[in-house]
């Protein structure tokens, strides 16, 4: 054997954690660093999961127990490569058409430090200090896992890495937090720059490469970006631009799907290879297509239109979906962030079938070549700014409270339009009355009020089709959990997707004086409700939520009950907000008698921090999280379960 692969043997042999003390220089070590879509926002698929093998190293920029991994120590690079709770990232499949690419004598290293929805100012070292004040809540957490400091942990690290091999590169995904910014390229070229001159590398021998953001067929979110980023290098001679042309998307249009994540990474790989003297070479994708059984235990869905069998759901949770299109090429089903490739059956039919689902209520979507469209054997249900498709994965016997129960009375929910003198139109709005609300030995009874919003992109229907509200409020009533109560729906002005350079405090804000002089007259006029504050309550899911929170706490007069569900309630001081609403705890309790707010255990919006924060300025604020469910209806149908007992009740 030659003493060159002898060496090369002994080399891959080493201990991961702790490498030969002489520089290697077949060890190619890359940084990795940029915002969400770099820190990886897909779920691993089990292909994503096989270790490449000890060829492809990870140098973590944190720990991570859970995997036994410690900073600074190299270790198999198998996702997440970020942080503990990330998912897939374009460095992943990098690394392996890197090592499919290059000799077999040559390792690849990555350090990889990334932060969901940074600007390029967060890796600037003579701005990072000040980005950190003005951080939004939810990212202060991420900051904090690089002591504040992304940049100098991916500096503090490269110089470790050093000791051990030699960087060749510097790949990065960044710029939908910067869309629109003229000067974006050259704050990239000031970051690129600094690298450099830290790590005493020159541009020549460690090129920089910057991928595109999601096109989604032209419609993605931050797609302008796109022709920034193409003219990258005009500024930095030494930098490279990946295309995202045809990179499949998620289906919020700004995120990358787990196969868009690996396309994505193998064009990085096979570009670099190229900038490396070598012919690149795509590591092996295995296919997931398979013949799709449909187990004798899968029922059909309660959303689907009767006369149809699809789709189906078994007791594993997965879900089957089928549909008839002869002409077709290309079928997927989107559910739950997740796309699946439905398969044909040669007779005209496709088919898939899901990983197991949550429980609980999720929207879904299908495209034929392109082309999206909601199931033609699902009922239709507002969301995600249009109409869209529907499964229910079922609970059991722990759901009950939101079914139809034989015995129990049904109230009503009517469909009702008004005039609105703020906006010179009609308005329509969903009014659910109990079932003891038409009996003629109540017919001068007088009711209290909830008025209850949905979230973004919903509509005033969503809570009785996609919440069954209507079957919450009427199990809780009969069971003398709640008293019978009056619940008011609209739209919001929330139906439609945020605008280009809307900011954040106005959208849906023009709902407020609509509700205020023109919905609670109208509700007040047209139903025997009780009309004064102390029977006037506010709560909303998501962005309904935000909605609460500025017109209960800016309308005191008004309102004396207080819930939020997922509520997306962002940056909030609670000593000075809402002209210091919070500041006197005690005059606050008096004016408030009952404050909740609910969570999911998975969602990406959490209120805990609030609810903390509240509660130590004297609020009194009861609080809950969903086990088990995330930023979906389950999560919402739990908390208004679990709020409206505390209504329009005399002690707290």
């Amino acid at each position: 054997m030659k003493l060159k692969t002898i060496l090369a043997a002994m080399l891959l042999t080493l201990p991961l954690g702790r490498l030969s003390a002489a520089v290697d220089p077949n060890f190619y070590i890359f940084l990795c660093f940029g915002q969400s879509n770099m820190e990886g926002a897909a779920r691993p698929e089990a292909q994503d999961l096989v270790s490449p093998g000890p060829r492809f190293l990870l140098m973590p920029a944190v720990d991570d127990a859970q995997r036994g991994r410690k900073m600074g120590e190299w270790c198999e690079a198998t996702p997440p490569l970020c942080r503990p709770n990330n998912g897939l990232t374009p460095a992943d499949w990098f690394g392996r058409t890197l090592v499919a690419s290059l000799p077999q004598n040559i390792r690849v290293g990555v350090i990889h430090v990334a932060i969901g929805g940074i600007k390029i100012e967060g890796f600037m070292p003579s701005e990072i200090a000040e980005y950190v004040k003005t951080a939004p809540a939810w990212m202060k957490g991420m900051l904090q896992a690089y002591d504040n400091n992304p940049y100098q942990r991916l500096v503090d690290l490269g110089k470790k890495a050093q000791k051990d091999g030699v960087i060749k590169g510097v790949i990065m995904h960044q710029g939908e937090s910067n869309t629109g910014d003229p000067e974006w390229a050259n704050k990239v070229q000031k970051v690129y720059d600094q690298l450099l001159g830290d790590l005493q590398l020159k541009p020549e021998e460690v090129p920089l490469l910057a991928g595109e953001v999601v096109q989604a067929d032209g419609k993605g979110q931050c797609i302008a970006m796109n022709k920034q980023i193409q003219e990258l290098p005009k500024t930095i001679h030494t930098a490279q631009v990946i295309s995202s042309t045809g990179c499949t998307n998620g289906p919020d249009r700004l995120h990358f799907d787990a196969a868009g994540y690996r396309e994505l990474g193998c064009r990085y790989g096979e570009k670099m290879a190229q900038l490396l003297g070598f012919e690149p070479k795509r590591p092996k994708i295995e296919s997931t297509v398979k013949k799709i059984e449909v187990p004798a235990d899968a029922v059909t869905c309660e959303t689907v239109i009767p006369g149809n069998e699809f789709p189906k759901v078994d007791k594993q949770r997965r879900a089957y979906f089928r549909i008839n299109a002869p002409q077709a090429k290309k079928i997927i089903v989107d559910v739950c962030d997740k796309k699946y490739d439905m398969q044909p059956d040669g007779q005209g039919n496709f088919m898939a079938v899901t990983d197991p689902l949550p429980v609980g209520f999720h929207y879904y979507f299908m495209s034929i070549d392109g082309v999206r469209f909601v199931d033609p054997a699902s009922e239709t249900y507002f969301g995600c700014n249009r109409e869209a498709g529907g499964i229910e994965v079922p609970e059991g016997p722990e759901g009950d409270y939101y079914r139809p129960q034989l015995g129990v009375p049904a109230g009503c929910v009517r469909s009702i339009f008004y005039y609105s003198n703020e906006q010179k139109k009609w308005r329509h709005a969903m009014v659910y009355t109990p079932a003891e609300y038409e009996s003629a030995k109540n017919a001068k009874k007088r009711y209290p009020v909830l008025y209850l919003q949905h979230g973004m992109g919903e509509g005033e229907t969503s809570w009785s089709n996609q919440g069954h509200m209507q079957h919450i409020m009427d199990n809780a009533i009969y069971k003398g959990e709640a008293v019978p109560m009056i619940v008011v729906m609209e739209s919001g002005d929330i139906k439609a997707p945020m605008g280009r350079g809307q900011g954040m405090g106005d959208y849906g804000a023009s709902f407020y004086p609509v509700l205020l002089n023109d919905l609670i007259p109208y509700i007040d006029q047209n139903f025997r409700t009780k009309t004064d504050r102390d029977n006037r309550a506010m709560a909303g899911l998501s962005w309904g939520g935000h909605q609460t929170f500025d017109v209960v706490l800016q309308n005191l007069d008004k309102f004396a009950w207080l819930g939020t569900f997922s509520g997306a309630i962002f940056g909030l001081n609670v000593k000075t907000a809402y002209n210091g609403v919070f500041a006197n705890a005690d005059e606050f309790n008096k004016k408030i008698h009952y404050m909740y707010m609910n969570w999911g255990e998975h969602d990406f919006i959490k209120s805990g921090d609030i609810v903390r924060q509240l509660r130590e300025l004297g609020i009194k604020v009861d609080s809950s999280e969903s086990k088990g469910t995330a930023h979906e209806f389950l999560t919402w149908r739990r908390g208004l379960h679990e709020f409206i007992p505390h209504l329009f009740k005399k002690s707290k």
